[in-house]
Formats: C-alpha cells, sequence, structure tokens
C-alpha cells in the first residue's frame, strides 16, 4: 500500500497555519543554590578541590564556538549561579549536565530549576510569501512536490541564517532569561489566530526589538516538546536597564499585550570560570 502522509494543519482557504522554523544550538539553562553551611563547613583542602576541578572543567567549554558553556552570578531567592551550556545536540547537553552533576562541587549545589530548548528562528515573513507562491503554482500542500519544494527553502534559510542558528554566547555582563508562552484562551487564542495576522504582530514585536540593536543581544529558542514552557528568551547587554525598557515597550504591541504569557524571570552577571572561587569567598566576581 502506498505511503499517504496526511497534508498540513490548514485554514479555511487552504493555506497552511503553522509557520516555518529553523533551529539550530541546543541550550540548557542549569539553576543552583550554593548549600552555603555545607560548603564553609567544608576543609579548606575540600574546597580547593571543588573549585580548581569545577574550573578546570568549565574553562574548556568557555572559550567560544558552538560547544560551549558560561556561569552567571545570579540575583535573588531563585539561586546563586547559572550555568548556561550550548551544543551542537542533545547528546551534548547531556554530557555537560553529567559533567558538572560528577564534580566534588555538586556536593554543594542544590539544583533550582533547568529549562531545556532549542535556538529557533520563526520564519512568518518568509512562509507566508513562500505559500503563497506554491498556491500560485498550483502545488497543494502535503504533497511530494510541497514536500521537496519547503525541504529546498529551508535548506537556503539555512544557509543564510546559519550564524544566529549556532551562536556563541555572547560576552555581555549581564543575562536575563525568562519563558513564555503564547495565550491559548476563551476569546483569544494565538493558535487559531490567521498566520497572516500572526506576521504581522511579529513584525511589529521585531521592529521594537531591532530599535535596541547593539544595546542587547536577543537568542530565541523554542522548548514545545521539550519543556514546560514553549519558548525561551535570553537577553544579555551591558547595561542591565535595557531588559527592563525593552521587555516593558514590548508588552505594548499586541503579540505580547494580548497573546503573550511570562514565566519566572532570571538575571545574572557573567563572569569567567577562573573566578568561581571569588563567588564561593561570597565576593561579586568581575567579568574581566
Amino acid at each position: 500500500m502506498e505511503d499517504l502522509k496526511e497534508p498540513p494543519n490548514l485554514r479555511d482557504d487552504g493555506s497552511p497555519a503553522v509557520p516555518l522554523t529553523l533551529e539550530g544550538s541546543f541550550i540548557l539553562h542549569q539553576m543552583f543554590r550554593v548549600r552555603w553551611p555545607a560548603w564553609k563547613a567544608a576543609t579548606s583542602v575540600e574546597q580547593k578541590r571543588a573549585v580548581e576541578e569545577t574550573e578546570a572543567l568549565l574553562e574548556e567549554t568557555e572559550k567560544g564556538g558552538e560547544e560551549q558553556s558560561a556561569v552567571f552570578s545570579m540575583l535573588g531567592h531563585k539561586g546563586d549561579l547559572m550555568m548556561l551550556h550550548f551544543r551542537r545536540t542533545l547528546d551534548g547537553l547531556n554530557n555537560a549536565e553529567l559533567g558538572v552533576a560528577n564534580l566534588n562541587l555538586s556536593e554543594f549545589l542544590e539544583q533550582t530549576t533547568s529549562y531545556l530548548s532549542v535556538v529557533e528562528l520563526g520564519l512568518y515573513e518568509v512562509s507566508v510569501r513562500f505559500y503563497a507562491s506554491l498556491k500560485e503554482k498550483g502545488i497543494q500542500p502535503g504533497t511530494p512536490d510541497w514536500n521537496q519544494a519547503v525541504e529546498g527553502e529551508l535548506g537556503k534559510q539555512r544557509k543564510a541564517a546559519a550564524p544566529r542558528l549556532w551562536p556563541e554566547i555572547p560576552q555581555r555582563r549581564y543575562a536575563c532569561f525568562y519563558p513564555m508562552n503564547k495565550l491559548r484562551g476563551e476569546e483569544k487564542n494565538w493558535y487559531q489566530a490567521p498566520i497572516t495576522a500572526r506576521q504581522r504582530m511579529m513584525r511589529e514585536h521585531g521592529v521594537i526589538g531591532r530599535r535596541y540593536a547593539g544595546q542587547v543581544t536577543q537568542i530565541i529558542s523554542g522548548s514545545i516538546g521539550f519543556d514546560d514552557w514553549e519558548w525561551g528568551v535570553d537577553l544579555f547587554a551591558d547595561d542591565p536597564l535595557v531588559f527592563k525598557k525593552l521587555v516593558y515597550e514590548m508588552r505594548f504591541d499586541e503579540a505580547s499585550a494580548v497573546y503573550g504569557q511570562f514565566g519566572m524571570f532570571y538575571v545574572g552577571l557573567r563572569f569567567p570560570a577562573a573566578k568561581l572561587g571569588t563567588l564561593l569567598e561570597g565576593k561579586t566576581p568581575t567579568l574581566t
């Protein structure tokens, strides 16, 4: 029997509802609380061994490239230390996680939360134009010709967007991470809005972000199927007030004001792994 594929989710006009996306680096955020009483009760030899072992592991992966980790001193009650890992595969993330778990330092850490996602570039503008062009050519969704055309377009987009799909962790002093959803409510539902309406809202949303170019670096990751929220947002800047200004301004656009739902926010100060000992001495480590 011929293997028949179901066509993609379609709207009344026959157009697909789901925009094309590109995926890149897998990301794992790990937040830890230091068990300060246990740490202070440890001998100087135990402390030194734990610090040196951890610094050696993290220094090897903070040098840059696509397989990179970074550490941050967190503010507030949600944790003391955040480790951020970018890897090409989930297997690589699992290795990073197990590497941390097997450190001597892990005896003095309590993981408060974590978040798994993958760098995602949403292609709303491309999708709407591309779907319209295929419709004009009479190519039906779900057919072999349709699938071949989509794969060809995604291949071109991946090549053009490679630096954004496999980014290095920005060398900025401050980081802000938060997860978010799009509303699925009784009256307003992002997933039932026409793709052209979502395209317009995301374009307006992006205009605001571009006004902060140079001040903040933003990395969006998709977590549908991976974690409890739908997207993760990482912001990196040298001036932490930019986080407040950018997020506040975006709250007024339609995509956020009507459809946005936000989880907890986590803010941290980046520091080199070689200064982990400074943090564990109860002092704020500098970036350089």
